[in-house]
């Protein structure tokens, strides 16, 4: 294919912009997903002060009634009016998008269904899977945009063979764990501005931007759940379905009652409402059975585990045995540090940890990170069962 030089000057072409796009800021247009607080803030002040064409969007997910006000909620009305402002200060347009229906029905019904498979799930990556970076990814690409930036601490870096996605390069804010189901095609359309920075530079760039949200507190709770009680809102959403059952240890012996599974999860100690003379802890929820199964701690141990609904972004491989064996790096919870272990894959996808792990629950994510580069997020998958 022949080479044509860019019109930047004859014989020179033009360099990159920030974004990774070969054309001036200003030609450039790209979509801030604007969530109402510090991150998604800053990352539409940066890009409007660089010069790119930037057009805020803010979804409305849910009827937040009383957790309009609740400080650390995340996606309450107040977020909106935050947003709202933010974006009119920096004088961008600024679209609220009511996203409901969609959310209710990708995020919430799923989230209710789990807890009563007991299965622990993780609302925020179903959202991220679906309705932010694939409905709001859809349309900011229906508008002309050329990306969508997003105020998430991850990185996107580009690869030998494109776009690849790292960890954040603080290690207190890394939001890898959340976006491992990110695919290649959004990944080649995100940006992530926020990726090398910590925390604290982001709060002062909001300072210096004069915002009004650079010392609001950062979102804690799950959205349509500002309160933390998430059986209560299960059991709005399946009225009902929640049944008594039995608490039973790992050697068989029935040492109590519970009012329905939801009320517990893997690796949980208090709140059994059960005197033994040991420390016990659930060890598995068995929702058919309707029965809470605890043990010593030890019996929380797991070194294999099966997945399923993998999204592998690593290298490119002709069929999955090829992975078979491959040594990587294994988050099995939010707040954990990465662990060594090997995928096994000649007989659907399962992980074997070199040192057992707590606390592993079906419902939740693992996410892989390459042993050799372990920044490199290769994707992951759920938890089905220990193996």
């Amino acid at each position: 294919m022949t080479s044509v030089d860019l019109p930047a000057a004859r014989g020179a072409p033009l360099s990159l912009n920030s974004l990774g796009f070969a054309k001036p800021p200003s030609e450039t247009r790209v979509v801030a997903a604007m969530s109402g607080g510090v991150d998604s803030s800053v990352v539409a002040a940066m890009l409007k002060r660089e010069g790119y064409e930037v057009i805020g969007v803010t979804l409305q997910l849910y009827d937040h009634g009383a957790a309009v006000n609740k400080a650390g909620a995340c996606c309450a009305g107040q977020d909106i009016h935050d947003a709202r402002r933010v974006a009119d200060m920096l004088g961008i347009p600024h679209y609220v998008l009511d996203y409901e229906s969609r959310f209710r029905d990708q995020v919430m019904e799923d989230f209710a269904d789990s807890y009563l498979a007991g299965e622990t799930p993780i609302p925020c990556v179903k959202c991220n899977q679906s309705v932010k970076f694939k409905d709001l990814l859809g349309l900011a690409r229906d508008v002309g945009a050329d990306c969508m930036a997003t105020g998430h601490y991850v990185q996107r870096i580009h690869g030998a063979a494109g776009p690849e996605l790292h960890r954040g390069a603080d290690p207190s804010r890394d939001q890898s764990y959340f976006l491992f189901a990110t695919t290649r095609a959004q990944l080649d359309f995100l940006r992530f501005p926020l990726g090398g920075l910590p925390k604290s530079e982001t709060r002062a760039l909001a300072a210096e931007f004069g915002l009004a949200v650079a010392e609001k507190p950062d979102s804690q709770d799950i959205c349509f759940v500002p309160t933390g009680k998430y059986a209560s809102v299960v059991a709005k959403l399946r009225p009902g379905a929640i049944d008594p059952g039995e608490i039973v240890h790992v050697d068989g012996r029935v040492l109590g009652r519970h009012e329905g599974v939801i009320h517990y999860t893997v690796g949980q100690r208090r709140g059994l409402n059960i005197a033994v003379g040991e420390p016990l802890f659930v060890v598995r929820l068995d929702a058919d059975a309707k029965r809470v199964i605890v043990g010593p701690r030890e019996a929380l141990a797991v070194k294999r585990i099966a997945l399923k609904d993998v999204n592998w972004i690593g290298e490119a491989v002709s069929m999955e045995d090829d992975l078979d064996g491959r040594r990587v790096l294994v988050r099995v919870r939010s707040t954990r540090p990465p662990v060594p272990g090997t995928l096994e894959t000649r007989a659907g996808w399962h992980i074997v940890l070199d040192d057992a792990e707590e606390g592993v629950a079906p419902g939740q994510a693992v996410v892989l990170y390459d042993a050799d580069a372990p920044m490199r997020v290769l994707g992951g998958g759920w938890i089905a069962r220990m193996a």
